[in-house]
Parts: C-alpha cells; sequence; structure tokens
C-alpha cells in the first residue's frame, strides 16, 4: 500500500469541454445578378469565396459567439459578368470550459466554425439552388491555415506600424 492522498484526480488537468448552445443567420444576402440583367450563362462559372472569422465573450461565464462570415461571388469565365453573389453571416454560441487562456483564442476560431461549418454549407446549397443555380457544394475549408494565415497578417500589420513609427 502507498500513502499516496486520496485526492489525486484534483490535481489532474480536466478534459475540454465545448458545447454548441445555439447556431443562427445574423445576416444573409442573395442578389441573382443574371436574372435582374436578363443574362443567359450555360458556362461553368468562376466562383470565389471570401471567409472572415469572428469571436467575442459574451455575458454569461464561459459562453462565446464565434461567427463565419462568407462572402461568394460566381462570375461568368468568358466576361467576368457577375451571375450571383452572397453574403452570408453566420454564428454559433459556444460554452467552453477548461481551455487555457493561452489556447482560447486558436480554440475559437479553429475547432468553433469547424464544429458549425456543415450546416452553413447547407445553407449555401439550399440558397444556391433555390436561387435557380445549381446548388454550391463549398469545399471543405481548412480553418488551421486560415488561422495562420490571420496571424502572420496582423504580425506583417505590426512590423509595418512599428518601421513607419521610427521613422
Amino acid at each position: 500500500m502507498t500513502d499516496q492522498p486520496q485526492n489525486g484526480a484534483a490535481a489532474e488537468p480536466q478534459m475540454p469541454q465545448l458545447k454548441i448552445l445555439g447556431q443562427y443567420i445574423r445576416d444573409m444576402s442573395f442578389e441573382n445578378i443574371a436574372a435582374q440583367k436578363g443574362l443567359e450563362n450555360n458556362s461553368q462559372p468562376d466562383i470565389q469565396v471570401q471567409v472572415n472569422l469572428d469571436a467575442k465573450k459574451r455575458a454569461a461565464e464561459n459562453q462565446y459567439e464565434v461567427a463565419t462570415k462568407l462572402n461568394i461571388t460566381a462570375k461568368t469565365k468568358e466576361a467576368g459578368d457577375v451571375i450571383f453573389a452572397l453574403e452570408v453571416d453566420y454564428a454559433g454560441v459556444f460554452q467552453i470550459e477548461n481551455i487555457a487562456d493561452e489556447q482560447l483564442h486558436p480554440f475559437l476560431l479553429i475547432e468553433c466554425p469547424r464544429m458549425t461549418f456543415p450546416f452553413l454549407r447547407r445553407i449555401v446549397s439550399d440558397v444556391t439552388r433555390d436561387g435557380g443555380f445549381p446548388p454550391l457544394n463549398l469545399d471543405l475549408i481548412d480553418f488551421v491555415a486560415l488561422y495562420r494565415q490571420e496571424i502572420a497578417r496582423r504580425a506583417a500589420a505590426q512590423q509595418a506600424a512599428a518601421g513607419t513609427a521610427q521613422a
């Protein structure tokens, strides 16, 4: 028998916990420009997708709101005319516990969007189909790469600001 304290389990780190409390569309706009202008387009469109992420603390303890904002534009390959434009701001409300402060920011901007993306993808597919186009099935988004690009962009902006302040 060993003389170890019985409360040894309290010293072990607890597993991170993530619960999705709710999801909703904060804002959405779809414009069928081809129909408005009477354009006929039978070719495969050139589709551009821009992704922005945002996270903020809510008033309730351990609750955060994480938004994924998509700006999707489809253009004709030949003339570059816009066929349709879709903007979606999709948010999730999360209860997050047992995450170290230094890990919270990447967790919010990587794991949370990863959890809500399948629902956002379905919305984009339904809206484009209901708008008179073939359903747009978005490719998976690499949220880790997106996060790293944003960190690199911020670091470059800080270096540029520091360089102009010294000049």
